[in-house]
C-alpha cells in the first residue's frame, strides 16, 4: 500500500476566503437593493478583495499540488 499524499493546507483557506468574499458581495447587493447607498468601507473591501484573493490562492494551490505529484 502506498502512503496517502499530504493534502495542501492552503486550499481550505482559499475556499473559505472565496466564500467570505461571495457572502460579502451578496450582503452588498442585498443592502443596495434595500435602499442603503452608503456601505461600510470594510464591507466593500471584503467584497472586492476576498473573492479574487481566494480564487487566486485556490488556483495556485491546485497547480502546485498537481506539479508535486509528477
Amino acid at each position: 500500500m502506498t502512503a496517502a499524499a499530504p493534502r495542501p493546507k492552503t486550499l481550505p483557506i482559499a475556499v473559505a476566503l472565496f466564500a467570505a468574499g461571495v457572502l460579502a458581495l451578496v450582503v452588498v447587493f442585498g443592502l443596495f437593493a434595500a435602499g442603503y447607498t452608503e456601505m461600510p468601507l470594510w464591507l466593500s473591501v471584503a467584497a472586492c478583495l476576498l473573492t479574487p484573493i481566494g480564487l487566486a490562492m485556490a488556483v495556485l494551490s491546485v497547480v502546485r499540488d498537481s506539479r508535486r505529484e509528477r
